[in-house]
Parts: structure tokens; sequence; C-alpha cells
């Protein structure tokens, strides 16, 4: 087990186009996690973590190189599961796809039934299944990437596996992060989790039109994410309704612009 995040080796990640018919991407890939489990960190346990972070950070620049030259804006969209990650997907493709190309990769453990959802958009899409991980890696999404082959100055939306912990700690050549907090979690979250607040660019407050019908202090929840990281962008929406849904696509539009 890995100190890092508690992936254990070999744990079977797969790269899919779900319109292909060929068989899923199930090579082996050296993701860093051959190691033994061990209660209390030691000196080589730190060792090996730093290792597997600064091969993972390698592995990161060169994806960020490649986006680059493709002039694509590369977005890792991170949260718990059931915040309505694939949900805002959906909506933002359908409603800003004729004026910016997106495409997506999907993170899951297992099932292709996201990269379907986004599929029946019209976007392009390539799902990942990460079998027993719990967060993408750069390796993953360079495979991708290649399955992928995203259009020249497009939008790329990586969705993350749901998980506030290790998302975080891994660098997948991105070049922005966007934690998504529903209001049917707890407020606390970002005290409970500050390490993926701290990382991220811009807080969504999701699912806006339940808040009459749930115990969720807004500004209790900002509040918290700016104790991770003074000055976070928040931006209160509702995927389904469409509250706010105007300011998410701008802050899209500019980032893409200064990109």
């Amino acid at each position: 087990m890995c100190a890092t995040c508690g992936c254990s080796d070999g744990t079977g990640a797969r790269v899919t186009d779900p319109r292909a018919s060929v068989p899923p991407h199930d090579h082996d890939h050296d993701h860093g996690h051959g190691h033994g489990h061990r209660h209390q960190p030691d000196a080589r346990t730190v060792a090996l973590e730093i290792d597997i972070l600064a091969r993972n950070d390698g592995l990161a620049d060169r994806n960020r190189r490649t986006l680059a030259e493709l002039g694509v804006l590369a977005l890792n969209l991170m949260s718990s599961p059931g915040s309505g990650k694939t949900t805002l997907l959906e909506r933002t493709i359908r409603d800003l796809g004729t004026e910016l190309p997106c495409a997506v990769l999907e993170g899951d453990q297992e099932t292709l039934l996201d990269a379907e959802r986004i599929d029946a958009t019209g976007a392009r899409v390539v799902q990942i299944n990460t079998g027993a991980g719990c967060h993408l890696d750069a390796d993953m999404v360079a495979d991708g990437i290649r399955a992928l082959a995203p259009e020249r100055g497009s939008l790329l939306f990586v969705e993350n596996v749901g998980n506030l912990v290790c998302p975080a700690l891994f660098d997948l050549g991105e070049s922005g992060r966007v934690v998504i907090m529903s209001v049917t979690e707890g407020a606390d979250k970002p005290l409970k989790y500050p390490h993926m607040f701290r990382t991220a660019d811009l807080m969504l407050v999701n699912k806006v039109d339940l808040l009459p019908y749930v115990d969720f202090d807004v500004a209790a929840c900002v509040a918290n994410a700016r104790r991770a990281r003074p000055g976070i962008e928040v931006l209160e929406v509702s995927a389904t309704r469409g509250d706010g849904l105007g300011d998410w696509y701008g802050w899209l539009r500019a980032r893409h612009a200064q990109d």
C-alpha cells in the first residue's frame, strides 16, 4: 500500500473509447505503486512517496507540453461522489460546445456509464477505468489524451475519480483545477479535506436549487474554503436549473482566452 494514497500496484487501469469496438486498453504500466503496506511511515516509505510523486510530476509536465502545443485548456474537475460533476459537464457541453469545442476524459473505477452520458452530448470522450485505483495519474491521462486526440484549441475536461483526498496530490498536466461541492454535503468539507481546496483555482457550490430543503450554510462553506486557500474563486450554480451557469461559462471563456 502506498503512503501517498493507499493504492495498490496493478490496479488495472483501462482506457476505453465508448464508440470503439476494440477491446479495452489493458497493457501494464508502472504507476509507481509497487510497495508494501506500513502503518507507520519510515524513511524508506517517505523516499518512495517522493519518488512516486516526482515520477508523476515529470509525466504531468510532458502532458502539459503536449496540451500547450495543441492550444488545449485542460481542467481537472474533482469532488466527492455524487456532487454533480457529470451533470454539470453535460449541461456545459450542450450550452457551450458550439462556441468552444469540448472533450472529456472520464475517470471512474469501473463502467462506461459516465462516458456514455457525455457521448450522448456529441462531445468526444474517453473513459479511464482505474480498477482498484482511487485517482487518475499523469500516466493514465497521457494514455487518455492519445486515445482522445482532442481538437486543437478545445476545452478538455478531466472528470477525476470521486474522492476528496488522493486526486489533489497528483498533477495530471492540467491548466487549472475546479473542486465541486454539493449543498447536500457538509459545509465543513474544506476543513476536513484542506489539500483539495488548497490546490483548487475555483470552487463551484452546486445544487443550490436544493438549498430550501437542506441544512447547508453557503457562507460558512466559502469561509472554510478560503481558510484553506485565501482568495479562491467561488461560484454558486445549479447544473439542473441553470443558476449561475453564465458565470461558470464566463470563467471558462476567460481561462481559455488567457491559456
